[in-house]
C-alpha cells in the first residue's frame, strides 16, 4: 500500500505517537548545545573572572564589585544541569533499543551529576552574601570574611571537581550505546569512552597530585572536549547517521 501524497509505503511511515530517530537526534542536539553554552558561561567566564585561588582580598572585593555577573553565572549552571537531565532523557529514548540498562544507567549517572551540580551552587551564594553584606565584615572582621568568602569560593570550586566524576561516568554508557547502535560513527562513541576515562584521570589528578593537578586535569579532559563537541555538531547537523535500520528503531514516547 502506498500514500499518494508521500509516494512511499504506508508501513514506512513514523506510527502516530512516535518521533523519528533524526528528529529525536536534533532535539538532543539543540539541549546538548544549551549545556554547552550554558555551562561554559558559568565556569569559563562567570566563575573564572572573580575567583582568585589564594587571593582572598581580589576575590571578595571582586564577587562584591561584580555582583551581578556572579548571580548570573549561578542561574545559568542551575539552568544547564536542568537541560543536561533533559538531554539525557532524550538519548536514553534514542538509545534505549541498544540496551535499556546501559540507557537507565546513563540517565542515572546524569541525575546525580546534575544534582551535585545544584547543591554545589550553594557556595557561590553563600559567598556572594558575605562578600556584600555589611553585616559579615562587621561580625567576622574584614579579613575574616574575606577569608570565608575564599573558602566558600574554594570549596564550590572542589565541589564541582566531584561533579566532574559524573561528567565522565556518564559518558561511558553514552559512548557503548553509540558504539553497538547504527546511529553514529564509531570513532566518536570511542572517543566518548575515552573522553569520559580522562574527566576522571583530570579529577584524581587534581587531588593527588595537587602541584601538577590544574596540568593534568587539563590535558586529560582535552578528549572529553573533543568527543562531545563532535557530538553537538553531529547531532545538530547529520542527527544520526542515515541507515535503514536506524529508521526503523523503536522510539515510541
Amino acid at each position: 500500500m502506498t500514500d499518494i501524497k508521500n509516494g512511499r509505503p504506508v508501513s514506512a511511515q513514523e506510527p502516530k505517537g512516535e518521533a523519528s530517530p533524526r528528529r529525536l537526534a536534533r532535539m538532543a542536539g539543540v539541549l546538548y548545545l544549551i549545556v554547552a553554552i550554558f555551562g561554559g558561561f558559568s565556569f569559563g567566564y562567570a566563575t573564572a573572572k572573580v575567583y582568585m585561588p589564594g587571593d582572598a582580598a581580589a576575590t571578595a572585593q571582586l564577587m562584591a564589585a561584580d555582583a551581578g555577573l556572579v548571580r548570573m553565572g549561578i542561574v545559568a549552571n542551575l539552568f544547564q544541569a536542568t537541560v543536561w537531565v533533559f538531554l539525557a532523557m532524550l538519548l536514553y529514548l534514542l538509545l534505549r533499543h541498544v540496551s535499556e540498562n546501559a540507557a537507565r544507567a546513563m540517565v542515572l549517572l546524569v541525575a546525580i551529576g546534575a544534582s551535585i551540580t545544584c547543591l554545589n551552587e550553594v557556595f557561590p551564594i553563600a559567598g556572594l552574601l558575605v562578600a556584600s553584606e555589611r553585616s559579615y565584615a562587621l561580625g567576622f572582621g574584614t579579613v575574616g570574611s574575606q577569608t570565608l568568602v575564599l573558602l566558600l569560593l574554594d570549596t564550590h570550586h572542589y565541589g564541582f571537581l566531584i561533579a566532574q566524576i559524573f561528567f565522565g561516568l556518564w559518558l561511558v554508557p553514552l559512548g557503548y550505546l553509540a558504539y553497538k547502535s547504527v546511529l553514529f560513527p564509531k570513532v566518536l562513541a570511542a572517543l566518548l569512552v575515552v573522553g569520559g576515562v580522562g574527566y576522571i584521570v583530570g579529577m584524581l589528578g587534581v587531588y593527588l597530585v595537587p602541584a601538577f593537578g590544574a596540568t593534568i586535569n587539563t590535558y586529560a579532559t582535552i578528549p572529553s572536549t573533543v568527543a562531545e563537541l563532535w557530538m553537538v555538531g553531529y547531532l545538530l547537523v547529520i542527527g544520526i547517521r542515515p541507515s535503514a535500520s536506524a529508521d526503523r528503531a523503536p522510539l515510541g514516547v
